[in-house]
């Protein structure tokens, strides 16, 4: 199983009960397809950048999860269809192990000897 985390930006006007509930919802999905949960942080309310659904200020959660690939499908297939998310990204997180992109040696160029 890979490690992934999935930011999820919720709509202002949910109220607290309303969005654990969209969280425990989430959560039972993941666990439902064999998968772990890690951590859930809550962010809270921040200003957007620029207007999203006409709102210039939203929810932001966390969450953070080991899972086959195939649950990403699953569990962004329900987070397109509920209400009051309105934008999400789900990450795979690199283990520590694998290199990071752009820490590989660039080839030096070869230089000819004059004959």
């Amino acid at each position: 199983m890979k490690k992934y985390e999935t930011l999820l930006l919720l709509s202002p006007e949910l109220a607290g009960e309303a969005r654990e509930t969209v969280l425990t919802t989430l959560v039972g999905i993941i666990e439902r397809e064999k998968g772990v949960m890690t951590a859930t942080d809550h962010w809270g309310m921040r200003d957007l950048a620029y207007p999203v659904q006409k709102q210039m200020r939203g929810y932001f959660v966390r969450l953070e999860f080991d899972a086959p690939g195939a649950l990403i499908a699953e569990l962004e297939r329900n987070i397109r269809i509920m209400d009051g998310i309105f934008k999400f990204t789900t990450v795979c997180l690199d283990d520590e192990k694998k290199s990071v992109r752009g820490s590989r040696k660039k080839a030096e160029p070869k230089v000819e000897e004059a004959v």
